[in-house]
């Protein structure tokens, strides 16, 4: 019986797909590097929601694929997967909806000042609260810099454009067209005109360190900067001296360089930060997709087929596949 490897819980419908198909689906038996070697070790396919240890694939030797259950692929060790002949996948798009609306939420409590307004009221009184009501914007006629139009970039668009009546800046590394509703820009530009600018890029060599001290200077005073990419994508030092010299509005982070954080991260200190804990892309419906479209990979695998979303197509040429 093929064996799937889990490097933590997935979806039970996941799970029961897999098994429907007579294949076995194990968790590591012990926390820590040490139990997903020892199930990885026996199994054909691993299903990858954690980080993996760099040497994990050199030692399971009966892998015949990596399957993403999510977007983000930079914790995975694709370069050694290509070099060993296995295809690692990914599923793009599978939270573009729940990563999305977590942007606009996030613009709504930073526009309308709900924190805020909230914690006034209660301290404060009813009066104290209601006098900041000019304070308050509206997203309508506001513009919205998106750098990265994948599913993400493309839904929150959509959303902010013909929803809210927003104006659509974007820019994207492959080129291309955009929406018609997004008006090309380039960096410069985005960061200097964005009154919410969104990072919604992979992390790679060149988006590394991309949210710059120097491009955050060009950012308009009451800017807000919006990452629900990875933490790598900003410089967080230029970033914390930013705020706390109040040079633009302020900044919302679902993600960081240190994940999980301490509680001593000098984020914590900033002032206008609001931040979440990677959370933008899970809710209950994201995660069932993103486990399902995986199993799916896992099967089309197990059945001799090629699977979908490849992220390293160059995986074919090697001497296993031949």
């Amino acid at each position: 019986m093929p064996l799937v490897a889990l490097t933590s819980p997935i979806a039970p419908a996941a799970v029961a797909l897999l098994q429907e198909a007579g294949l076995q689906v194990e968790l590591p038996p012990s926390r820590g590097p040490e139990g997903l070697y020892a199930v990885c070790a026996e199994a054909d396919a691993l299903i990858v929601r954690l980080p993996l240890p760099l040497d994990l694939l050199d030692r399971s030797p009966r892998l015949r694929l990596v399957a993403r259950a999510g977007v983000g692929y930079d914790f995975i060790p694709v370069d050694r997967a290509t070099a060993l002949g296995l295809p690692v996948t990914n599923v793009p798009g599978g939270n573009a909806v729940s990563v999305a609306e977590h942007v606009i939420a996030q613009m709504m409590v930073i526009s309308r000042r709900l924190e805020s307004a909230d914690q006034t009221l209660r301290t404060q009184g009813w009066k104290a609260a209601t006098a900041a009501w000019d304070k308050a914007v509206e997203l309508s006629g506001r513009t919205i810099g998106i750098v990265g139009l994948g599913a993400i970039g493309k839904h929150l668009a959509q959303v902010a454009g013909l929803g809210f009546g927003m104006r659509v800046l974007g820019v994207r590394r492959s080129g291309g067209a955009l929406p018609d509703h997004v008006e090309p820009a380039d960096l410069d530009r985005i960061f200097a005109e964005s009154d919410f600018l969104v990072l919604a890029c992979p992390l790679t060599e060149e988006t590394r360190g991309l949210a710059s001290e120097e491009r955050m200077g060009r950012m308009k005073p009451q800017a807000w900067l919006i990452n629900v990419s990875r933490g790598g994508v900003i410089d967080e030092e230029a970033l914390i001296r930013v705020l706390h010299e109040g040079r633009i509005g302020g900044a919302a982070l679902d993600v960081m360089n240190q994940e999980p954080t301490r509680p001593d991260n000098p984020l914590f200190g900033a002032p206008n930060l609001l931040l979440t804990p990677h959370w933008a892309g899970m809710t209950p419906a994201s995660v069932e997709r993103t486990n399902i479209a995986a199993a799916e990979e896992v099967l089309r695998v197990m059945r001799g087929e090629r699977p979908v979303n490849v992220v390293n197509p160059q995986v074919w040429e090697h001497p296993r596949h031949a």
